[in-house]
């Protein structure tokens, strides 16, 4: 990989205003969708197939009793070493040189396996029907503006932030700045932290939250599943070596669907008893 880019978020300085979402809608041709009443001013509970980021909104009792106001703007984490590439039987899902994870629409089946591993939460499947009226399924999420990055531009969220919450730029210079930032928020906000998960391999969406991951509804400590670390890097190039590409997609499907499919897992599980 060569230069790798990440956007840096600091939560604290977001005011809530929504340009994110709008801006990533617009760029991205994405429909209008109707939602119920989150009963706050957020629009939807979580990112969708036709909403790649959402704008959060937390109220929180804070150390000191009082009540604070958090923002976060929601969207695909890109991480360094993705679950959802590694469990994807088709290898629709891969790296870019700028760091994002991109999702080949050609070669993506809709079989769900990213979907249910991602660890955050952030990938969808759309509903789609052919010209003679059968129904197939998609993967999407967002792509960091991918198309975007590769025209010497930055992803359209961070461009519309009028609050300089988000910024995109050399890796290592945001992580620095975010590192810096958490210094100075400290006496507001004890909890402040860099997150930038390691159990991902690191992320190249990395924020400065202002308390626990948990409270924004992240998880502490994401990881690859050990399965889908086996099955990628170890199982499938010695399987492809044995018994041939076409074989090997055959086991591949069946080996992926019990390995990576959790709704199975908690079905088969749910009455045995060894």
């Amino acid at each position: 990989m060569a230069k790798e880019y990440v956007k840096f978020v600091d939560v604290t300085k977001c005011d809530g205003c929504k340009a994110c979402m709008v801006a990533c809608k617009n760029w991205n041709d994405l429909p209008v969708e109707e939602t119920a009443f989150q009963g706050s001013a957020q629009s939807h509970p979580k990112t969708t197939a036709d909403t790649w980021n959402v704008l959060q909104y937390i109220e929180h009792e804070n150390s000191k009793g009082g009540l604070d106001y958090l923002f976060r703007h929601s969207s695909c984490f890109h991480c360094t070493d993705a679950a959802c590439e590694k469990v994807c039987p088709e290898n629709a899902i891969s790296y870019t040189d700028f760091g994002s994870v991109v999702i080949d629409q050609d070669k993506c089946v809709g079989c769900g396996y990213c979907v249910q591993n991602c660890p955050f939460e952030v990938i969808s499947l759309k509903e789609y029907k052919d010209k003679n009226g059968k129904e197939y399924r998609k993967a999407h999420k967002c792509t960091m503006c991918t198309d975007r990055l590769e025209e010497g531009l930055q992803p359209a969220c961070v461009t519309t932030c009028h609050t300089g919450a988000m910024e995109f730029g050399d890796k290592d210079a945001m992580i620095r700045k975010a590192e810096k930032r958490v210094q100075e928020i400290k006496d507001r906000y004890p909890n402040a932290q860099v997150y930038n998960p390691q159990g991902v391999g690191g992320t190249h969406t990395v924020y400065v939250l202002a308390e626990k991951p948990s409270v924004y509804g992240l998880p502490e400590n994401p990881k690859v599943p050990t399965s889908a670390v086996a099955w990628k890097d170890y199982a499938q190039p010695i399987g492809k070596m044995m018994l041939g590409a076409t074989t090997m997609a055959l086991v591949g499907a069946f080996v992926t669907n019990k390995l990576f499919n959790k709704e199975g897992k908690e079905q088969d599980g749910g009455g045995s008893n060894e």
